[in-house]
């Protein structure tokens, strides 16, 4: 298989837990080609998705990614797999229970499994984890691939999958594991660097007072909100991308961006959802969820489960958290990698 510039593409095939959240963890990395879930590590020859999920079968949920090595390199896509699962697990995953779900990297030559093998010591080496790693690395056999309904399932059913993600425990974890590492360890989607990807970082709360004014302050740093119509983005109909106004991560997408009548910018998805962190909110009495930025730690809005059809969400952002840029400006910006975007 060959890119557009006939560069040949590379496989990698990862089990960790449901195939659902690990291929979307993936699709967002630069250089990743493409993603499919399936079953491997077993032994029956015609699994389907009830009969490996039985437990029946010796075949674990898993990926696997066509890459291309130019972009992206084997080591850089070891660090993304380590971040997005419990590699101490030796009974599933997060709420997925059984062999089934189990954390396992299946290498297809001897230097995958070098690199494999070294990237697992390391990962024992640096203390993120007290428990023993246990994830196995094991020759690669034969990938089988999951359903059609169970591709890109996040995309096809947003809400469902939004709510599996957010009650499966995963994403609390990741955040608690990864809280306190220090900076000299990889950034999470290390692959982002070969796109030259500034760092996004918070920086100090006496440079963001120097940087925001006092409203955008208020709303980034305590929870504040702005006035409804009366806001800079709520009514922009241009073309580009938001970004966190503290950090300068990439957020959301005007084409995913739409009119509620609310008077607050809103989108139907984050433009990269790995940016966004959800917390739970009741300082007003009633259950909301926060949106905030993974990076940047930006208070941003909340989202409802009233948006569009299409996703059946709605991200009420507030205009002071957020700059705007255009698309004609990407790439002076050194946001190059979304131009594609807006390719009619």
């Amino acid at each position: 298989m060959k890119t557009a510039k006939n560069q040949h593409l590379e496989l990698a095939t990862f089990a960790g837990g449901c195939f659902w959240c690990t291929e979307t963890d993936f699709e967002s990395v630069p250089g990743v080609i493409k993603v499919t879930s399936g079953y491997t590590g077993g032994s029956d020859m015609q699994p389907d998705y009830f009969s490996v999920s039985s437990g029946i079968t010796g075949h674990a949920e898993a990926i696997q990614i066509h890459f291309d090595p130019e972009q992206v390199s084997y080591e850089q896509l070891l660090d993304v797999f380590w971040r997005h699962i419990n590699p101490t697990d030796d009974g599933g995953q997060f709420v997925d229970r059984g062999s089934q779900y189990r954390s396992e990297i299946f290498y297809h030559t001897a230097s995958q499994k070098a690199k494999a093998l070294a990237s697992r010591e390391a990962l024992e080496a640096s203390g993120v984890f007290q428990k023993p790693v246990v994830t196995a690395v094991t020759p690669f056999e034969k990938f089988f691939p999951a359903e059609e309904y169970h591709q890109n399932y996040a995309k096809k059913n947003p809400l469902p999958y939004k709510n599996y993600r957010r009650g499966s425990g995963r994403d609390q974890f990741l955040e608690r594991a990864w809280a306190n590492v220090p900076d000299s360890a990889p950034e999470r989607h290390k692959a982002c660097a070969l796109q030259k990807a500034p760092v996004w970082s918070k920086p100090g709360d006496s440079d963001i007072k120097k940087k925001l004014t006092p409203l955008q302050y208020d709303v980034t740093q305590n929870e504040g909100t702005e006035s409804p119509f009366n806001n800079e983005y709520w009514d922009n109909k241009k073309e580009g991308i938001y970004v966190d106004i503290v950090s300068g991560e990439p957020l959301f997408s005007s084409l995913d961006k739409f009119d509620s009548g609310t008077g607050w910018p809103s989108f139907t998805r984050p433009m990269e959802p790995d940016h966004i962190v959800e917390k739970s909110d009741r300082t007003l009495f009633m259950p909301r969820t926060e949106v905030r930025s993974r990076n940047g730690d930006s208070h941003l809005g909340h989202v409802f489960d009233d948006g569009p059809s299409s996703t059946g969400l709605r991200y009420c952002i507030n205009s002071a958290a957020l700059r705007f840029i255009p698309k004609q400006d990407l790439e002076k910006e050194g946001y190059a990698q979304y131009t594609k975007l807006f390719v009619k």
